[in-house]
Protein backbone atom coordinates (compact mmCIF):
# COMPACT_ATOMS: atom_id res chain seq x y z
CA UNK A 1 0.00 0.00 0.00
CA UNK A 2 2.89 1.99 1.45
CA UNK A 3 1.99 5.93 0.66
CA UNK A 4 3.03 8.43 2.99
CA UNK A 5 1.12 11.61 3.67
CA UNK A 6 2.94 13.18 6.06
CA UNK A 7 0.76 15.96 7.11
CA UNK A 8 -2.61 13.72 7.92
CA UNK A 9 -0.19 10.97 8.99
CA UNK A 10 1.43 13.53 11.77
CA UNK A 11 -1.82 15.21 12.52
CA UNK A 12 -3.85 12.52 12.68
CA UNK A 13 -3.50 11.63 16.46
CA UNK A 14 -4.67 15.37 17.11
CA UNK A 15 -7.60 15.03 14.19
CA UNK A 16 -10.28 14.13 16.50
CA UNK A 17 -9.47 16.76 18.70
CA UNK A 18 -9.89 19.37 16.36
CA UNK A 19 -13.17 18.24 14.62
CA UNK A 20 -16.28 18.98 16.92
CA UNK A 21 -17.90 15.34 15.26
CA UNK A 22 -21.07 15.66 17.60
CA UNK A 23 -22.25 19.01 16.00
CA UNK A 24 -20.97 18.14 12.64
CA UNK A 25 -22.46 14.83 12.17
CA UNK A 26 -25.54 16.02 13.43
CA UNK A 27 -26.27 19.19 11.79
CA UNK A 28 -25.03 16.91 8.20
CA UNK A 29 -27.59 14.06 9.22
CA UNK A 30 -30.78 15.13 7.52
CA UNK A 31 -28.82 16.04 3.60
CA UNK A 32 -27.68 12.46 3.91
CA UNK A 33 -30.97 10.75 5.21
CA UNK A 34 -32.58 12.24 2.10
CA UNK A 35 -29.36 11.71 -0.26
CA UNK A 36 -29.49 7.91 0.56
CA UNK A 37 -33.43 7.90 0.33
CA UNK A 38 -33.14 9.57 -2.94
CA UNK A 39 -30.73 6.67 -4.50
CA UNK A 40 -32.80 3.94 -1.93
CA UNK A 41 -29.03 3.47 -1.19
CA UNK A 42 -27.55 0.40 0.43
CA UNK A 43 -23.91 0.49 0.02
CA UNK A 44 -22.46 3.84 0.86
CA UNK A 45 -18.37 4.80 0.22
CA UNK A 46 -16.55 7.85 1.81
CA UNK A 47 -13.39 8.54 0.02
CA UNK A 48 -11.12 10.73 2.30
CA UNK A 49 -12.57 9.27 5.47
CA UNK A 50 -9.89 10.44 7.56
CA UNK A 51 -10.79 9.02 11.31
CA UNK A 52 -14.84 7.50 10.12
CA UNK A 53 -16.58 9.90 11.50
CA UNK A 54 -19.30 9.61 8.62
CA UNK A 55 -18.23 6.15 8.27
CA UNK A 56 -19.25 5.33 11.87
CA UNK A 57 -22.95 7.51 11.39
CA UNK A 58 -23.47 5.82 7.87
CA UNK A 59 -23.21 2.81 9.58
CA UNK A 60 -25.81 3.69 12.32
CA UNK A 61 -28.36 4.77 9.46
CA UNK A 62 -27.92 0.66 8.71
CA UNK A 63 -25.71 1.26 5.50
CA UNK A 64 -23.29 -1.09 4.31
CA UNK A 65 -20.18 2.00 5.50
CA UNK A 66 -16.57 1.58 3.85
CA UNK A 67 -13.70 3.89 3.91
CA UNK A 68 -11.00 4.96 2.03
CA UNK A 69 -8.28 7.18 2.97
CA UNK A 70 -4.63 7.29 1.77
CA UNK A 71 -3.51 8.10 4.95
CA UNK A 72 -2.12 4.62 7.67
CA UNK A 73 -2.59 6.35 10.56
CA UNK A 74 -6.10 7.83 9.87
CA UNK A 75 -6.99 4.02 8.58
CA UNK A 76 -6.00 2.60 12.16
CA UNK A 77 -7.34 4.74 14.20
CA UNK A 78 -10.61 4.98 12.14
CA UNK A 79 -10.40 0.69 12.59
CA UNK A 80 -9.72 1.75 16.32
CA UNK A 81 -12.49 3.98 16.61
CA UNK A 82 -14.86 1.53 15.04
CA UNK A 83 -14.29 -1.13 17.69
CA UNK A 84 -15.14 -3.99 14.68
CA UNK A 85 -18.71 -2.55 14.57
CA UNK A 86 -21.03 -3.78 12.53
CA UNK A 87 -21.48 -2.25 8.97
CA UNK A 88 -17.99 -0.10 9.20
CA UNK A 89 -14.53 -1.25 7.23
CA UNK A 90 -11.72 0.80 6.10
CA UNK A 91 -9.11 0.38 3.55
CA UNK A 92 -6.27 2.31 2.86
CA UNK A 93 -6.55 3.39 -0.54
CA UNK A 94 -6.36 7.25 -2.01
CA UNK A 95 -7.28 9.22 -5.47
CA UNK A 96 -6.86 6.61 -8.28
CA UNK A 97 -7.09 3.39 -6.22
CA UNK A 98 -10.08 2.99 -5.86
CA UNK A 99 -11.28 0.68 -7.74
CA UNK A 100 -8.04 -1.41 -7.39
CA UNK A 101 -8.37 -1.81 -3.60
CA UNK A 102 -11.43 -1.60 -2.80
CA UNK A 103 -12.88 -3.38 -5.52
CA UNK A 104 -16.98 -2.79 -4.89
CA UNK A 105 -19.46 -1.38 -6.16
CA UNK A 106 -21.33 1.25 -4.32
CA UNK A 107 -24.78 2.96 -4.35
CA UNK A 108 -23.61 6.66 -3.52
CA UNK A 109 -19.73 7.52 -2.71
CA UNK A 110 -19.25 10.55 -0.81
CA UNK A 111 -16.17 12.90 -0.45
CA UNK A 112 -16.26 15.39 2.16
CA UNK A 113 -14.22 17.71 4.36
CA UNK A 114 -12.45 19.46 1.58
CA UNK A 115 -10.75 16.25 0.63
CA UNK A 116 -11.46 16.65 -3.62
CA UNK A 117 -8.49 19.74 -4.00
CA UNK A 118 -6.01 17.30 -2.94
CA UNK A 119 -6.14 16.85 -6.38
CA UNK A 120 -3.72 19.26 -7.88
CA UNK A 121 -4.42 19.18 -11.08
CA UNK A 122 -7.22 19.42 -13.64
CA UNK A 123 -5.93 15.64 -14.93
CA UNK A 124 -5.57 14.72 -11.04
CA UNK A 125 -8.95 15.77 -10.51
CA UNK A 126 -10.48 14.23 -13.91
CA UNK A 127 -8.47 10.67 -12.87
CA UNK A 128 -9.88 10.78 -9.33
CA UNK A 129 -13.54 11.54 -10.50
CA UNK A 130 -13.16 8.59 -13.58
CA UNK A 131 -12.00 6.07 -10.15
CA UNK A 132 -14.88 7.25 -7.78
CA UNK A 133 -17.13 7.16 -10.87
CA UNK A 134 -15.82 3.43 -11.38
CA UNK A 135 -16.95 2.19 -8.07
CA UNK A 136 -20.72 3.66 -8.61
CA UNK A 137 -23.53 1.76 -10.21
CA UNK A 138 -25.29 2.86 -12.99
CA UNK A 139 -27.47 6.08 -11.64
CA UNK A 140 -25.47 6.17 -8.66
CA UNK A 141 -24.99 9.02 -6.79
CA UNK A 142 -22.02 10.85 -5.83
CA UNK A 143 -21.58 13.79 -3.20
CA UNK A 144 -18.94 16.19 -2.69
CA UNK A 145 -18.33 19.10 -0.28
CA UNK A 146 -15.25 21.21 -0.42
CA UNK A 147 -14.94 25.19 0.39
CA UNK A 148 -16.64 27.41 -2.18
CA UNK A 149 -12.96 28.47 -3.57
CA UNK A 150 -14.67 30.89 -6.34
CA UNK A 151 -14.38 33.34 -2.49
CA UNK A 152 -11.89 32.62 -1.45
CA UNK A 153 -9.78 33.42 -4.32
CA UNK A 154 -11.43 36.67 -5.00
CA UNK A 155 -10.93 37.46 -1.64
CA UNK A 156 -7.31 36.24 -1.64
CA UNK A 157 -8.36 34.68 1.67
CA UNK A 158 -5.55 33.63 4.21
CA UNK A 159 -6.65 32.40 7.43
CA UNK A 160 -9.79 29.43 8.26
CA UNK A 161 -9.41 30.48 12.07
CA UNK A 162 -8.75 28.88 15.15
CA UNK A 163 -10.10 25.79 16.87
CA UNK A 164 -9.43 24.37 20.28
CA UNK A 165 -9.88 21.08 22.12
CA UNK A 166 -9.13 18.82 24.91
CA UNK A 167 -7.76 15.32 25.08
CA UNK A 168 -6.52 13.52 28.45
CA UNK A 169 -6.31 16.88 30.30
CA UNK A 170 -3.97 18.86 27.49
CA UNK A 171 -5.81 21.96 25.92
CA UNK A 172 -4.80 21.96 22.11
CA UNK A 173 -5.10 25.13 19.86
CA UNK A 174 -5.17 24.42 16.10
CA UNK A 175 -4.75 27.65 13.80
CA UNK A 176 -5.17 27.02 10.08
CA UNK A 177 -4.11 29.75 7.03
CA UNK A 178 -3.50 29.65 3.14
CA UNK A 179 0.03 30.55 1.55
CA UNK A 180 -0.55 31.88 -2.47
CA UNK A 181 1.69 29.62 -4.63
CA UNK A 182 1.11 30.53 -8.26
CA UNK A 183 -2.92 28.40 -8.99
CA UNK A 184 -2.00 26.01 -5.96
CA UNK A 185 -2.36 27.03 -2.18
CA UNK A 186 -0.53 25.39 0.74
CA UNK A 187 -2.67 24.75 3.34
CA UNK A 188 -0.90 25.00 6.91
CA UNK A 189 -1.91 23.98 10.39
CA UNK A 190 -0.59 24.75 13.20
CA UNK A 191 -1.11 22.68 16.35
CA UNK A 192 -0.47 24.07 19.68
CA UNK A 193 -0.36 22.02 22.80
CA UNK A 194 -0.23 23.08 26.51
CA UNK A 195 1.68 21.09 28.88
CA UNK A 196 2.93 21.78 32.30
CA UNK A 197 1.96 25.68 31.81
CA UNK A 198 4.04 25.89 28.76
CA UNK A 199 2.83 25.94 24.94
CA UNK A 200 4.60 23.16 22.22
CA UNK A 201 3.81 23.80 18.89
CA UNK A 202 3.77 21.90 15.98
CA UNK A 203 3.35 22.80 11.59
CA UNK A 204 2.45 20.92 8.97
CA UNK A 205 1.66 21.78 5.53
CA UNK A 206 0.44 20.54 2.04
CA UNK A 207 -1.03 22.05 -1.28
CA UNK A 208 -4.37 22.09 -2.59
CA UNK A 209 -6.26 22.79 -5.89
CA UNK A 210 -8.46 26.15 -5.15
CA UNK A 211 -11.43 24.03 -7.22
CA UNK A 212 -13.70 26.39 -8.22
CA UNK A 213 -17.67 26.09 -9.72
CA UNK A 214 -16.30 25.89 -13.15
CA UNK A 215 -13.66 23.43 -12.68
CA UNK A 216 -15.61 21.44 -10.83
CA UNK A 217 -18.39 21.38 -13.51
CA UNK A 218 -15.91 20.65 -16.47
CA UNK A 219 -14.18 18.00 -15.04
CA UNK A 220 -17.69 16.35 -14.13
CA UNK A 221 -18.96 16.45 -17.16
CA UNK A 222 -15.49 15.32 -18.97
CA UNK A 223 -16.04 12.17 -16.99
CA UNK A 224 -19.58 11.53 -17.57
CA UNK A 225 -21.51 12.75 -14.22
CA UNK A 226 -24.64 14.06 -15.48
CA UNK A 227 -27.71 16.12 -13.38
CA UNK A 228 -25.68 18.05 -11.35
CA UNK A 229 -26.84 19.87 -8.06
CA UNK A 230 -24.93 22.44 -6.72
CA UNK A 231 -25.44 24.16 -3.31
CA UNK A 232 -24.23 26.52 -0.43
CA UNK A 233 -23.90 24.20 2.71
CA UNK A 234 -25.52 20.51 3.68
CA UNK A 235 -28.82 22.86 4.59
CA UNK A 236 -29.72 22.91 0.89
CA UNK A 237 -30.02 26.54 -0.48
CA UNK A 238 -28.71 27.38 -4.01
CA UNK A 239 -24.73 27.66 -3.98
CA UNK A 240 -23.44 31.87 -4.58
CA UNK A 241 -20.24 31.80 -5.42
CA UNK A 242 -20.05 35.21 -3.71
CA UNK A 243 -21.17 34.65 -0.60
CA UNK A 244 -21.55 30.42 -0.11
CA UNK A 245 -19.08 29.44 2.46
CA UNK A 246 -19.28 25.59 1.28
CA UNK A 247 -19.84 24.28 -2.58
CA UNK A 248 -21.69 21.10 -1.73
CA UNK A 249 -22.39 18.75 -4.82
CA UNK A 250 -24.64 15.78 -5.97
CA UNK A 251 -24.29 14.30 -9.40
CA UNK A 252 -25.21 11.23 -11.16
CA UNK A 253 -23.25 8.98 -12.85
CA UNK A 254 -24.50 8.33 -16.70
Amino acid sequence: MGEKVPLYDDFSESYDVMVDWRERLEREAPFFRRLFQLNNAHRVLDVGCATGGHVLRFAEMRLDAVGADPSAEMVRLAEERAGGRSGARFVQAGFGYLKERVGEIFDVVTCLGNTLPHALTRPDLERALRDMAAVLKPGGLLAIQQLNYDRILREKRRFLGVSSGMRSGVEHLFFRFYDYDGPRLTFNVVTLKKTDEKWEYRVGSTQLQAITRQDLAESLAAVGFESVRWFGSYSGEPFDPESSGDLVVIAAKS
